[in-house]
């Protein structure tokens, strides 16, 4: 008797883990998708890909099928029960409708932490030393002909909103370097996990830190958490990082925040509509902007290729997934 393996869909690329993925065909039946784009994948899911059972997709491959919200996800079919995404953040993703249909949705929480954290503390001491103006000027000959006097990291407060696990390894970072941190959670961290950061509520979070690193994550009630508002009641002077998702602050009114001068600087990795960049942000050389470079090293990205395939093969094996998102955890 023959035993149909689970029908498992990849959905963009593995780049380094293609021998754990050819490995996955001693438990699943293994396809790539074809399909040029969300119309032609959702006619495919009524034809070659009608008994998928999960689906491993990349940030990047939105551009086929769009995101997986509540009108894609009615076109798959039954047998549909896995969502396994390549990375930290899964805002491409509806968790609602997921979970209203018992589908199961896991991410990539810890692979990606030090390196992104590594790039949090890399903006944060541009900004702060002005290391963009001072290429820019260097670009230009001009040698440091007008850069202005930069501050050190060492005393100042950096406030970190959305302490979880990249933000305790920014912590253990900034700390390096002489710098305080306190953060703002919807929850308060154990003893443990805190580790000696500060809680404090978010509007002292704003008034207090001379630093500000973003690092929540982006859903319904978290964009444009950083507004008009919000820039209000921060120091004068601040610095703003960004390596979370662009749509947690308004750009719009970061880009008056800077022209007024209540931000000094800034440094971001990410943007609200990505890759397009707002103008006022490219044209600022008190802005140094990076390509969402966070997770962009070999190691992190065979890391988190392998973890995406080890959550298939739990889910497929056991049932359960590895790393199931925090909105689901109840369902396993």
């Amino acid at each position: 008797m023959t035993v149909t393996k689970p029908h498992v869909l990849l959905l963009g690329e593995i780049r380094h883990a293609k021998a754990e993925w050819e490995a996955l065909s001693d438990v699943a039946t293994l396809s790539v998708c074809d399909s040029a784009n969300r119309e032609e994948f959702i006619k495919d899911l009524k034809g070659k890909y009608s008994d998928v059972v999960a689906v491993y997709r990349t940030f990047g491959s939105v551009a086929i099928s769009g995101r997986f919200d509540a009108e894609l996800l009615k076109e798959f079919p039954s047998s549909f029960k896995y969502i396994c995404h390549n990375g930290a953040g899964y805002d491409q993703i509806d968790v609602a409708p997921c979970t209203e249909r018992d589908i199961h949705i896991s991410n990539c929480p810890s692979t990606v932490d030090d390196a992104t954290a590594d790039v949090n503390m890399f903006l944060i001491l541009g900004a702060l030393r002005n290391f963009n103006e001072a290429m820019v000027s260097l670009r230009k000959g001009n040698w440091n002909a007008g850069v202005p006097l930069s501050n050190d990291p060492e005393g100042k407060v950096l406030g970190i909103l959305g302490m979880g696990g990249i933000g305790r390894a920014l912590k253990k970072r900034a700390e390096a370097f002489g710098m305080t941190v306190q953060y703002y959670n919807r929850n308060e961290l154990s003893t443990e996990l805190a580790a000696g950061a500060k809680y404090v509520s978010f509007d002292e979070l704003l008034a207090t830190s001379d630093v500000l690193s973003l690092n929540l994550p982006l859903n319904p009630k978290t964009r444009h958490t950083i507004n008009k508002e919000a820039f209000e009641k921060m120091k004068d002077g601040i610095v703003i990082v960004n390596t979370a998702r662009g749509a947690v602050m308004d750009e719009a009114a970061l880009v008056d925040a800077l022209e007024s001068g209540k931000v000094k600087n800034v440094g971001l990795d990410v943007f609200e509509a990505e890759p397009k960049i707002h103008p006022g942000l490219l044209s600022n050389e008190k802005v140094i902007l990076l390509p969402h470079m966070g997770t962009l090293t070999y190691e992190t990205q065979k890391k988190m290729e392998i973890q995406v395939l080890d959550n298939i093969r739990a889910a497929l094996t056991t049932g359960k997934l590895n790393t199931i998102v925090p909105e689901q955890v109840s369902l396993q």
